[in-house]
C-alpha cells in the first residue's frame, strides 16, 4: 500500500473514494429532484472541486453553505474536502441574530445561499461573494468532465469542518473538525450500527446538524444509498418511507411524535423500516415503545454524542430492552468517564460529569483558546487530553452509560434530587400526553412542566402524582399546542425559559 494510499483512508474524500471503487453504479444519493449513483456522486464532487478552483479557494480556506438537504450539499461537501477546503454548513434555518456571529467568527472567503431570500441576508453581513446554489450548480456543469485542476494531497490533520453548535445554550461556537477524528468517529459508529450496502438511509435531520451530516459519511462507509426531505416535507414521511423502501430513519424526538401521528392514520403495511437510531435529545421510552408497536420489523439503537467527538457511546439494536434508559457502551477505541467534581473518576452507579478521551476528539473550537482550555483538559495523572462534556449521567458495572442530563437540569427540591429528564418521562408515560418538558426551579419559578395535550393541567398533575414521588411532582403545568424546537429539532428550553420569565405562555 503507498502512502498516498494510506493517507486517502483517513481523510474524508478517501470514504468516498472507497465507495466509488466498489459500487460505482449503486445508488448514492437521492433527493426530490432525482439521484445520483455513486461515479455520479464523484464527478459532480469533482466538477465543484474544479468550481472552487477556478474560483480562487483553495486549501484551508473556509466555505459556508447555507443549503438545505439536497443533493448539491453532498456534491460541495466532497469537492470542498479533497481540495483542502474548510466546509462550513449552515442550516437555512439559523436566523440573523446567529448568522451575524458565524459569518464574521468563520470569516468564509465564499458563501454559498439556497435561495434569493438567503442571498440578501448574508449580503447584508459580508463583503465576501454570496453565491446562488443555482449559480454554484451552473459553475460546476461547466467544469464537468474537464478535470482540468488535480486534487492536492489533503492530510489526515487537515482541517476540514466547523460544525456551528445549535446556539440554543449561548452563542454559536465551531467545533474544528480535522479528517482524521471525522473517518475514525465515522467508522467505529458504523461498527457498532452496520449500515449495509442495501440499506436505504434516510436523512430528514438537517444536513448542517452533525447528526445529519454523518449519515452522508456513514451511508458512504457502507456503501448504501442516502434519501434526503427537507422539512416542509415533513408532513410526507411516512409516504417517503414507503416510496423510497426506507430501512435506516435516524431520529430526533420532534420526527418520532411526527413519524408516530401519521402512522397512526395509516392503513398501508408498514414501510421495511428495519433501523430506527436516536441522539441529539433522547426518545422516552414511551415513544420508543410505540415506535416498536407501529413498526414490529425495526430495532431501535439510542446513542449519545456530542459535536465536540461526534459521538460518545452507541447501545446495540435493541440494546434497551435489556438495559432500560442505557445509551450504550464507548465507540471502541475510546474512553467514557464519569468524574467528580475534581476531575477524579467516580464508581459505577454514581452520577458526574461525564468525560471522554480518544481518537475521536475534534481539535477544539475554532479561534477560541478560552473555551477551548475549559473543555478539553489534559488528565492531571496521564496528561492525555479528555473531553469535559457538561452533561451528567452515571455507568453500570460494564461500561454502559446512563444520561441524567445536563448541570441545569439537575437539582435537588425538597431535598430529593432529581433531573427533568425523568419528569418529562413520567409525563409521557400518561396517555394523551404527545409531548413534555420540564424546566428546573429558576429565576423565582418552581419546577414547571409543559405539555402538548388535550387534558388539563390539573389531570395532568394527578396523574405525575401517581408515578412520581411527591417532590418530584412538577408545581405547575402548561398546556401548549406544540413545544418551540431549535432548527434542529430538539425542544427549546431557552424559549419556553424565556416566556415563563415574561408570563405565563398560555393561559390555562
Amino acid at each position: 500500500m503507498t502512502t498516498q494510499t494510506l493517507v486517502a483512508a483517513d481523510t474524508v474524500d478517501g470514504l468516498l473514494a472507497a465507495a466509488v471503487a466498489a459500487r460505482p453504479d449503486a445508488p448514492a444519493v437521492r433527493d426530490a429532484a432525482g439521484s445520483w449513483t455513486y461515479a455520479e456522486l464523484d464527478a459532480w464532487s469533482r466538477a465543484y472541486a474544479d468550481w472552487f478552483t477556478a474560483r480562487g479557494v483553495g486549501r484551508g480556506d473556509r466555505v459556508l453553505a447555507r443549503v438545505g438537504n439536497v443533493r448539491e450539499f453532498t456534491a460541495l461537501l466532497f469537492g470542498a474536502l479533497r481540495r483542502g477546503i474548510v466546509f462550513v454548513p449552515v442550516n437555512p434555518a439559523m436566523k440573523r441574530f446567529h448568522l451575524s456571529t458565524v459569518v464574521p467568527d468563520c470569516d468564509p472567503v465564499m458563501l454559498i445561499a439556497q435561495g434569493d431570500e438567503d442571498v440578501d441576508l448574508l449580503r447584508e453581513l459580508t463583503d465576501r461573494p454570496v453565491v446562488p446554489l443555482a449559480h454554484a450548480r451552473a459553475g460546476a456543469e461547466q467544469q464537468f468532465g474537464g478535470g482540468v485542476h488535480e486534487d492536492i494531497s489533503v492530510a489526515p490533520d487537515d482541517l476540514g469542518l466547523l460544525i456551528y453548535t445549535s446556539g440554543s445554550t449561548s452563542a454559536p461556537k465551531a467545533v474544528a473538525s480535522p479528517h482524521a477524528p471525522i473517518v475514525f468517529a465515522a467508522r467505529a459508529i458504523q461498527a457498532r450500527l452496520q449500515y449495509r450496502e442495501d440499506d436505504v438511509v434516510l436523512a430528514a435531520v438537517p444536513l448542517s446538524f452533525d447528526y445529519g451530516l454523518y449519515q452522508i459519511f456513514l451511508s458512504v462507509i457502507a456503501g448504501a444509498q442516502l434519501v434526503l426531505t427537507e422539512p416542509d416535507r415533513h408532513v410526507r414521511l411516512l409516504g417517503a418511507l414507503h416510496e423510497y423502501g426506507v430501512t435506516v430513519v435516524p431520529l430526533v424526538p420532534s420526527l418520532g411524535e411526527m413519524l408516530l401521528t401519521l402512522a397512526r392514520r395509516d392503513r398501508r403495511e408498514p414501510p421495511p423500516v428495519r433501523l430506527f437510531t436516536n441522539t441529539g435529545a433522547a426518545l422516552t421510552a414511551p415513544v420508543i415503545a410505540r415506535l416498536r408497536e407501529s413498526f414490529p420489523k425495526a430495532q431501535v439503537s439510542p446513542m449519545f454524542g456530542t459535536t465536540e467527538c461526534k459521538r460518545i457511546t452507541v447501545l446495540e439494536p435493541d440494546g434497551d430492552l435489556e438495559r432500560p434508559g442505557s445509551v450504550g457502551r464507548a465507540l471502541d477505541g475510546t474512553e467514557v468517564l464519569v468524574l467528580d467534581d475534581e476531575g477524579r473518576p467516580l464508581p459505577p452507579g454514581t452520577v458526574g460529569e461525564i468525560a471522554v478521551r480518544g481518537p475521536h476528539l475534534m481539535r477544539g473550537y475554532w479561534r477560541a483558546p478560552e473555551q477551548t482550555a475549559l473543555r478539553f483538559r489534559p488528565d492531571p495523572a496521564t496528561g492525555e487530553v479528555t473531553l469535559h462534556t457538561g452533561d451528567y449521567g452515571h455507568l453500570d458495572a460494564d461500561g454502559h452509560l446512563y444520561f441524567e442530563g445536563r448541570r441545569d437540569d439537575l437539582f435537588k427540591r425538597k431535598g430529593v434530587r432529581m433531573g427533568t429528564l425523568e419528569i418529562e418521562t413520567a409525563a409521557l408515560d400518561i396517555p394523551g400526553v404527545a409531548a413534555a418538558a420540564a424546566l428546573a426551579p429558576a429565576d423565582g419559578h418552581d419546577l414547571t412542566l409543559h405539555a402538548v395535550t388535550d387534558l388539563t393541567p390539573d389531570a395532568v398533575l394527578a396523574q405525575l402524582a401517581e408515578r412520581l414521588e411527591a417532590a418530584k411532582v412538577p408545581a405547575a403545568c402548561h398546556v401548549l399546542d406544540a413545544l418551540p424546537l431549535t432548527p434542529n429539532g430538539k425542544t427549546d428550553k431557552q424559549r419556553l425559559r424565556r416566556e415563563q420569565n415574561a408570563g405565563p405562555v398560555r393561559p390555562d
